[in-house]
């Protein structure tokens, strides 16, 4: 199939590419590491009013409807620049969950809140080190009001933040098993919710959040009782090609800054980027980038047509990208030298938003077997 956007989604990545520039730069993720803030709050209403943060809710509750191309190129645009806003949380992981789970009240509820930027949400759902969602211990009981949440959720990107946690609890069942699992609704302020932000390496907003016999009704179950695992996947893979988008743009970005420095830096009378072994090195980034362009278009796109090998391509896309930027990262700051080294220079800040991004939702090796599991090896 052609990986070409339409004229809407060329404007749409035009608009946001500028967009990031201009107001989201590297330099903003500095000053919002040094005050110690998850994101500016003007940046994230303005993205808002620019309609990023409803791409892909439906306009009958608010948003363009535009699709999950459309908001990949969003997220990429962000990952150029390594934007802290919740828009990969919020605008396609929160916004996806409800869609595809929602009843109609929840709907109601959240979408148009997403859509205006007005509610931030987090998904609640690793409890370990490692990506492992069938690994659940939070325990759901039934209660005289509907259900009380106990345990505790791990590294929960925006968590602190959070107006609405979507939460994988185990209904039945023991850790591991694939059944037994059922995701709610729950507000970030309710009684019970403990959270703790996280100072983290690449300086984007996480938490771990703790649940002391949370309350919530019958009516905060997002999809079915005990049957929550499946829909739990759909969103990750959701949340991992939407991490993919943005690794794509960040390991552009980094190649970018490299190429230009390789054009420009001396060594013996000579300009670097004439050196054969480095124009080899950048010409592998250059490859490397390509493929895994395509393995992100594919999967966006498969998710538009809501084609039913998107497990497949999520977990390719998200592979290929963690692989890339891991390379692509690495490279920039070796051919910078010293400067690479130092924090004043910009290419540590890609290195480290590289690596939170190669674990988040599972990194290669995870995404690797999980392919060849799917593919029937």
């Amino acid at each position: 199939m052609p990986f070409v956007l339409t004229e809407e989604q060329q404007m749409l990545r035009d608009s946001a590419k500028a967009y990031a520039a201009e107001k989201l730069p590297v330099s903003q993720l500095r000053a919002l590491r040094k005050d110690g803030k998850a994101y500016d709050a003007g940046s994230w209403k303005e993205i808002a009013e620019l309609g990023f943060t409803g791409v892909i809710v439906p306009e009958e509750f608010g948003g363009s409807g535009f699709g999950y191309v459309g908001l990949g190129q969003v997220l990429e645009a962000q990952g150029r620049t390594l934007a802290a806003s919740p828009l990969l949380s919020t605008a396609m992981i929160g916004a996806s969950a409800l869609m595809l789970g929602g009843s109609q009240p929840q709907k109601d509820a959240w979408l148009g809140k997403i859509a205006g930027g007005e509610a931030i949400v987090a998904l609640a759902a690793d409890e370990r080190p490692h990506h492992d969602p069938a690994h659940v211990k939070l325990i759901a009981k039934r209660s005289s009001a509907g259900y009380a949440l106990s345990g505790e959720k791990r590294y929960v990107v925006d968590g602190a933040e959070a107006d609405l946690l979507i939460v994988a609890a185990r209904t039945s069942g023991d850790a591991g098993d694939a059944t037994g699992i059922t995701l709610f609704l729950v507000p970030g302020d309710a009684k019970g919710v403990s959270r703790t932000a996280l100072k983290t390496l690449d300086a984007h907003a996480a938490a771990n959040v703790s649940f002391a016999g949370v309350e919530v009704g019958a009516d905060a179950v997002l999809g079915a009782v005990d049957g929550g695992y499946g829909l739990l996947e759909q969103i990750l893979d959701r949340a991992r090609i939407g991490a993919a988008a943005e690794m794509l743009g960040a390991a552009d970005a980094a190649f970018e800054m490299t190429s230009d420095y390789l054009k420009v830096r001396k060594q013996f009378g000579q300009l670097i980027g004439s050196f054969q072994s480095l124009q080899h090195r950048a010409a592998i980034m250059f490859t490397e980038l390509e493929l895994t362009r395509s393995c992100v278009a594919a999967a966006l796109d498969a998710l538009d047509r809501n084609a039913n090998n998107i497990s497949e391509l999520a977990s390719l896309a998200k592979a290929r990208a963690g692989e890339t930027l891991h390379l692509v990262s690495n490279e920039t700051v070796q051919m910078h030298g010293g400067i690479g080294m130092t924090d004043a220079h910009d290419s540590g800040l890609y290195m480290k938003r590289a690596r939170v991004l190669e674990g988040l939702y599972g990194g290669e090796s995870f995404h690797r077997d999980r392919y060849a599991r799917l593919a029937g090896y």
